[in-house]
């Protein structure tokens, strides 16, 4: 009856991770809220270096969700033409996906090189509930001014194609402040790239494409340490972080698909809202003493 119940546990991580790794709300901070009511770290066998691990291992089962939805648009070897779905693909369209597939790596430089150096730090630092609270506050907060002023702007960028190399590179930089929990990845890097007048479309297939080599290396990162700290990783700790990949893979490909046709008729304000509401109530969980910080 345990291991039922701590799979349900898993199962449920994983169901939040792919819903929240898409959508701009943080979810590292949701994973790390749920621990402090599910205590999870307690049913893997390497205990807290484990899950340390497992918070990031099992984005790599939302990544690939990316990789199926957009896998022809990110393909530069074979498929169909985006333009003319009769005929296989150009030259010319295999060489802007290769020059696409250059802004994504770009705009990963600088959370790649601050990520390496900076990452046991941030952790101790930054890694706690409260942080979550006011990062999701902030941010909530942003999304709302930043919709407000685009209903005076004229955005220019309206296909991932026009991105150029500068322009990915600042949304790179502005990548870094997701280095902080509850800040979300998705969310900072949409409204970095509206911010220098990339349509909501594009903000959000760019932060998509973003995700696959970022998460593949701080997994890789996290995975490493791991094995160079602890003893060899048992069975069951493979068994859940498997589970938890593969729902948050099945749920991804359902979020990226609502999301990308929400966009189009609905800007960020709801998120915005939602986070605000989730940083208060949980500041208020801490004040009353449910919480701990």
């Amino acid at each position: 009856m345990e291991e039922l119940f701590n799979i349900l546990k898993i199962v449920l991580f994983g169901i939040i991770e792919g819903i929240t790794e898409w959508l701009p709300i943080s979810s590292t901070g949701h994973m790390i809220l749920l621990e402090e009511f599910l205590g999870v770290q307690s049913i893997f066998d390497g205990g807290k270096a484990f899950w340390d691990f497992f918070l990031v291992a099992i984005q790599l089962g939302a990544i690939l969700a990316v990789v199926a939805c957009f896998f022809n648009k990110l393909n530069p070897f074979w498929g169909k033409s985006l333009q003319e779905p009769t005929r296989e693909k150009s030259k010319e369209e295999k060489k802007n996906i290769w020059l696409l597939w250059a802004k994504v790596f770009v705009a990963c430089l600088p959370a790649a090189v601050i990520g390496i150096i900076a990452d046991d730090w941030l952790d101790s630092v930054f890694y706690n509930s409260i942080t979550v609270s006011i990062t999701l506050i902030l941010y909530g907060v942003l999304f709302i001014v930043m919709e407000l002023w685009n209903k005076k702007r004229t955005f220019k960028v309206t296909d991932v194609g026009q991105l150029t190399f500068k322009t990915a590179l600042i949304i790179g930089a502005i990548q870094l402040l997701a280095l902080i929990p509850g800040t979300s990845r998705s969310g900072v890097t949409i409204l970095g790239a509206m911010l220098i007048l990339c349509n909501r479309e594009v903000a959000c297939e760019f932060s998509f494409f973003l995700s696959i080599p970022v998460m593949f290396g701080a997994s890789l990162l996290k995975g490493v340490k791991y094995v160079l700290q602890a003893e060899a990783i048992t069975a069951n700790d493979i068994t859940l972080l498997l589970i938890g990949s593969i729902v948050a893979f099945a749920v991804s490909m359902v979020i990226i698909k609502f999301l990308m046709s929400f966009i189009k008729k609905h800007d960020f304000k709801v998120f915005g809202i939602y986070r605000i509401a989730l940083g208060i109530l949980l500041l208020i969980l801490f004040a009353c003493g449910v919480m701990s910080i």
